[in-house]
C-alpha cells in the first residue's frame, strides 16, 4: 500500500512538472559553512528564515564541493562538470562562453534567465555573459559597502550601501518586471559570507559575549604533512593576518586568540544579513503568489576553514573546506522537512534542476539528479567520490590534491609529493571515529589493506573524469617545494 502511494505520489508529481513550468531562485553564499546555520546545528547564528525553508523542504546533510574554491566551483554549479572539464581551475579564468548551463538550457526553453551578484570567473570583467537575458555583477569581489556595478551591460555605477542587501534590492526590481504567465530563472549571488568578513553595523557587536576557541584539529599536527605546520603564519594560517580582522579587546585573553575570535564573528555577523535577504526574497514571493511554484535553492559554493589544522581559507580536502549547505524547497515535487543523507555534490545542482524543470539535460554532465533520491530513495545512489584542486601560483600556500571521500573513509593524496614524505605525506582517515580528522592513519599496518582499497578507488574515479596519468596535467607546486612567499589575499 505504501509502494502504491509513493507510485501515486511521483506520477502526480511528474504530471504537475509538464504541466506547469517552476520558477527557479537559486541564493548562492560565498565561502558559507553549514555550521552557520541555526538549521545545520549553530549554536550562536540564528537564522529562522534560512532554517523556516529547510522545514518546509529539503535538507541536504552531505553535500559537497568538488574543487574548494570560488570560480571552480561555481562553474561545477553552472555546468555539472568538474574543474577540468569545464576548464575553470582558477580564481580568475572565464567561464566558458560556448559551454552549456543549466541556465542557457533553460534559457532556450523559454524561461527569462538572470544573474545578480558576485559571479567571480573572469576577475576583470564585469559585462554581461551568455545564457543570461538579465546580468548584473562587479569585477573581482566586490566590496561589502558601496560596490561598483555593471547594470546589464548598460549603465556602471557605484550603489552605495551595505552588498547583501543592495544585491537583493538589484533580484527584486528584476522579479517585479516579470510577466508571471512565464518561467524565470533568478540567481542571487551573495558576497557573503566571504572574506573580509564585515558585518552591517546592526549586526557588528552580536557575538561580542560569545567566546570562539581554536577548534581541536588546530594544533593536532602530529602526523601530518609539513605544508600544513608551515602554513601557520601565511595568508591562510591561524598565526598570520586573519584577513586583516583587528579588534582587539581589553581582558587577559592572548592577542591571537581575541583576534580569531574576532575573525569569527566577523563572519557570523555577515551571515545573518543573508538571513534578511531571505526573508525578503521569500516575502515577495509569497506576496506575488509564486512562492509554491517555485523551487527555491538555497546553497554555498565552498566550504571554509576556520582554524582547523590550523588554517583559514579552504582548498584543501579537509572536512570544513568540502562540506556546503544545500536547502530545497519545492512543495509537491520535493517532499517537506525531509534530511538527505546521501552524498551530494555541486556538479549534481545542474542536472536536478533541469530535470524538475522538465527541460533537457545538459549534453555532458558528471553529476546526477537527486530528484528521484529525493522523491523515494535511489539505492544506486554514489557511495564515494573524487575531489580535485590544482597549486596556484599566486597562493601557494596548498599543493595539489587528488583526493576519495567515502562514506566512511577518506584518503587525500599530494600528487608531487611522492617520495618527499616529510614535505607531502599523504594522509588517511576514519570520518566514522575521528569525524574532526586529528588522526592521520596513512601509516598504520593494520590499515595498508583498506589504503590499497582507496587507492585503487581513487584512480578509478578520477579514470571515469578523463583523468589519467597522461591527461591528469598539474601544474608544479613550486611554492610548497622551495618556501612560502608573501601574496596577497583575493
Amino acid at each position: 500500500m505504501l509502494r502504491l502511494s509513493c507510485l501515486l505520489f511521483a506520477l502526480a508529481s511528474s504530471l504537475a512538472l509538464a504541466a506547469v513550468k517552476p520558477n527557479v531562485l537559486l541564493i548562492l553564499c560565498d565561502d558559507l559553512r553549514p555550521d552557520a546555520l541555526g538549521c545545520f546545528g549553530s549554536k550562536h547564528v540564528k537564522t529562522p528564515h534560512i532554517d523556516r525553508l529547510a522545514s518546509e523542504g529539503l535538507r541536504f546533510a552531505n553535500s559537497f564541493c568538488t574543487t574548494s574554491l570560488c570560480s571552480p566551483s561555481r562553474a561545477s554549479i553552472l555546468s555539472g562538470l568538474y574543474a577540468h572539464a569545464h576548464g575553470v581551475t582558477d580564481n580568475f579564468t572565464e567561464y566558458p562562453a560556448k559551454l552549456p548551463s543549466f541556465a542557457s538550457q533553460l534559457q532556450a526553453q523559454g524561461y527569462r534567465s538572470s544573474y545578480f551578484g558576485k559571479y567571480h570567473m573572469g576577475e576583470n570583467n564585469d559585462s554581461p555573459r551568455p545564457g543570461f537575458d538579465h546580468f548584473v555583477t562587479h569585477k573581482g569581489q566586490g566590496k561589502y559597502f558601496d560596490t561598483e556595478w555593471n547594470l546589464n551591460g548598460k549603465e556602471r555605477k557605484v550603489i552605495p550601501g551595505y552588498y547583501t542587501t543592495v544585491v537583493t534590492d538589484l533580484a527584486l526590481d528584476w522579479l517585479q518586471t516579470q510577466d508571471k504567465d512565464k518561467p524565470w530563472c533568478a540567481i542571487v549571488g551573495h558576497k557573503a559570507p566571504h572574506s573580509f568578513y564585515t558585518p552591517e553595523p546592526k549586526y557588528a557587536h552580536s557575538f561580542d559575549a560569545v567566546r570562539v576557541p581554536y577548534p581541536a584539529s588546530a594544533f593536532a599536527l602530529q602526523g601530518k604533512p609539513e605544508w600544513i605546520s608551515r602554513r601557520l603564519r601565511t595568508w591562510h594560517g591561524i598565526y598570520g593576518p586573519l584577513f586583516e580582522w583587528r579588534k582587539t579587546f581589553p581582558d587577559d585573553r592572548p592577542e591571537a586568540v581575541r583576534d580569531f575570535e574576532n575573525m569569527v564573528h566577523g563572519y557570523w555577523g555577515t551571515v545573518l544579513s543573508v538571513d534578511d535577504s531571505v526573508a525578503r526574497l521569500r516575502h515577495w514571493l509569497e506576496q506575488s503568489g509564486q512562492l509554491d511554484n517555485t523551487l527555491i535553492l538555497f546553497m554555498g559554493d565552498n566550504g571554509l576553514l576556520e582554524g582547523e589544522h590550523g588554517m583559514v581559507d579552504k582548498r584543501t580536502a579537509h572536512e570544513p573546506c568540502l562540506r556546503i549547505p544545500i536547502i530545497a524547497r519545492l512543495p509537491g515535487t520535493l517532499g517537506k522537512g525531509r534530511v538527505i543523507e546521501e552524498q551530494v555534490l555541486t556538479v549534481d545542482i545542474a542536472p536536478s534542476i533541469l530535470e524538475i524543470c522538465g527541460a533537457p539535460a545538459l549534453p555532458r554532465s558528471h553529476g546526477r539528479s537527486w530528484l528521484k533520491l529525493a522523491r523515494e530513495g535511489d539505492a544506486q545512489w554514489r557511495r564515494d567520490w573524487f575531489y580535485i584542486y590544482n597549486y596556484e601560483k599566486q597562493f601557494p600556500y596548498t599543493p595539489n590534491v587528488r583526493a576519495l571521500r567515502s562514506e566512511r573513509w577518506k584518503y587525500i593524496h599530494y600528487p608531487h609529493g611522492d617520495g618527499k614524505p616529510d614535505r607531502h605525506l599523504s594522509e588517511l582517515y576514519d570520518l566514522k571515529k575521528d569525524p574532526q580528522e586529528l588522526h592521520n592513519l596513512i601509516n598504520k599496518p593494520e590499515l595498508q589493506g583498506t589504503l590499497t582499497t582507496l587507492k585503487a578507488t581513487l584512480s578509478k574515479r578520477m579514470e571515469e573524469l578523463g583523468l589519467t596519468p597522461q591527461t591528469d596535467r598539474m601544474p608544479l607546486d613550486e611554492g610548497i617545494k622551495e618556501g612560502l612567499p608573501d601574496a596577497k589575499i583575493r
